[in-house]
Order: C-alpha cells, then sequence, then structure tokens
C-alpha cells in the first residue's frame, strides 16, 4: 500500500468513528509511525508503506478512534513553540496556558524594583537574578520550562504525582531548562516568603461536570489534574492562603481559571492581596487572574 491509500484509509476509519480533522489526524498519526515530517507524505505521496509500519499505524487509528487523545498516542504536543513529551500521566498542555506564560512574562519583565523589593539603587539586572518562581502542579513541566527559557532563570517546580514529575524532568532535561523538581503538596516544603512569583494551572473542572466533558478528556486524562471539587473552587481555596505563605512582599500570584470563573476566583483574593486582574482570550472568555501579596 502506498502513503496516498494509507493516508485515505486512515481518514476514512476516523471520519466514521466521528473523530474530529480525521484528515489532519491521520496525517499526524502516519508521520508518527514513520517519524517523518508532514512535507514528506506530500513529496513521496507514492512511497510503499512496510507491512509493520502499517500494522503500527492501524493500532494508533484504532487508539484514537477508541478515545485515547492523539498527543497521548504520539506522546508529544506543542506548546509555546517547543515540543514537549507528554503521558496519560499529565494534562495536556493547551493553548489556553499560553495566556498564563504571556501574563507572568509581562509582570516578569516589567516589574519596577523599588516597588517588588525595596532597592530603588540596585540595577535591574542585579534584581533579575534574584527572581525565583515556583510552578505549582507542574504536570509535564510545560509551565515552568518555557517561564525558565523565556527568563533565563532557574524555576523550581512541584507535583503530588511521582509519574507527572518524571514526565517534567525529561522535558526539562532534553530543552536544557534550568528546572528543579520536587515532589509535594503544593509547596510544603518551602519557607515562608520564598518567591517572586507563583504560577499554576490548577484542577478547576466542578466534578458533575468532568462527566459532560469529551471523552478524550474524561476517559484519559489524568482525574487528580481536572476534578475542581463541587464547585471547581477547592484548589484554589488551599493553593491561594499557601501563596502568600509563599510569596515574599509584592510578589505575584498567576492561575489560570475556567472560562466561567472570572468571578468567583476573584473573589478569594481577598487581603493580603490586591491589584488582581484578569487576562482574556481571544473569545474574550476570563483565562488568567493575577494578583499582588501586598501586606
Amino acid at each position: 500500500m502506498d502513503l496516498r491509500t494509507a493516508l485515505q484509509t486512515g481518514f476514512s476509519q476516523l471520519r466514521d468513528g466521528g473523530v474530529n480533522a480525521p484528515k489532519l489526524t491521520a496525517e499526524v498519526l502516519l508521520c508518527h509511525t514513520l517519524s517523518k515530517e508532514h512535507i514528506f507524505l506530500l513529496t513521496h505521496p507514492e512511497d510503499l508503506i512496510a507491512s509493520f509500519e502499517m500494522a503500527q499505524y492501524d493500532r494508533a487509528l484504532r487508539e484514537r478512534v477508541s478515545g485515547k487523545p492523539t498527543q497521548y498516542i504520539t506522546g508529544k504536543q506543542e506548546f509555546w513553540g517547543r515540543e514537549f513529551k507528554v503521558s496519560p500521566a499529565v494534562l495536556i498542555p493547551r493553548p489556553e496556558s499560553e495566556h498564563l506564560i504571556e501574563t507572568t512574562l509581562a509582570l516578569a519583565r516589567n516589574r519596577s524594583a523599588p516597588r517588588l523589593f525595596h532597592h530603588a539603587d540596585l540595577p535591574a539586572l542585579t534584581v533579575a537574578k534574584r527572581r525565583r518562581i515556583l510552578d505549582i502542579g507542574t504536570g509535564s513541566g510545560a509551565l515552568a520550562v518555557t517561564l525558565a527559557l523565556e527568563l533565563n532563570t532557574r524555576v523550581i517546580a512541584t507535583d503530588i504525582s511521582a509519574d507527572a514529575l518524571a514526565v517534567a524532568r525529561g522535558n526539562a532535561l532534553r530543552m536544557r531548562a534550568p528546572c528543579s523538581l520536587v515532589q509535594c503538596d503544593l509547596g510544603a516544603p518551602f519557607g515562608n516568603n520564598s518567591f517572586d512569583f507563583i504560577v499554576c494551572n490548577p484542577p478547576y473542572i466542578a466534578t458533575e461536570t468532568i462527566q459532560t466533558l469529551q471523552r478524550e478528556v474524561r476517559d484519559y486524562e489524568p482525574r487528580l489534574a481536572l476534578d475542581g471539587g463541587s464547585d471547581g473552587l477547592d484548589f484554589y481555596r488551599r493553593l491561594i492562603p499557601e501563596a502568600a505563605r509563599l510569596l515574599r512582599l509584592g510578589g505575584r500570584l498567576i492561575l489560570e481559571i475556567g472560562a466561567d470563573q472570572g468571578e468567583s476566583v476573584p473573589e478569594l483574593l481577598v487581603r493580603p492581596w490586591r491589584d488582581v486582574n484578569l487576562a482574556q482570550d481571544l473569545a474574550g472568555r476570563s483565562r488568567v487572574v493575577s494578583a499582588q501579596r501586598w501586606g
């Protein structure tokens, strides 16, 4: 069978199985099977596919039709222009989380040294070197690795799951990102006033809503990274006081939120928090809330 026919077979199988974007998915899975770039399919449509490769491709197609996410089949997902390894132990990085990166980078690059550190006489470069960032619930490490590389600074990342940390560690090592990974609940091992920034993409989906999610999410992604309790706010209620303990005076907390949590999460950010701001996605939905610890 040539590649053109293999693609058509995959497309038909995925389409009939109700998979979204069946043509693109067939191409991605075939490229993964062959360990080739997409351009190879366009320039070599008449190349023959070996029988063992066709068996692997067919298995990948069946897994996708059964509901398994493409990213868990290929073991990778792009985030912020970089390829991250993923497994069923971690949440698949999503474009929505890039808004959290955007917000953090803007705050980290534009903050004033006197306001955050009360050292007006220190040059900006010296202050930048003192930056300490904590990523709580790192999962694949997408946030920690991206911030470490974009800001050229060490990021500490925590997760309660050893399997998730193994994925994050692999991503950090492969990309040579200066990240320290710690297995713990929230930021338990760290002392008071230890960080300048805390970022987190917490579980924020209400428990009863999980059953209404796409099967790819509901049946395959880790429940621990999804379930936010009866109202989706359980993790925020635990995290926000912990962040107030961990952040230095003037430090920033940056959180991803659900599209319907633009009011409920900010309401939790009372004293010692101020300067509470929301960032929206391109559709105008609230996706990120940031706040400054003060007092």
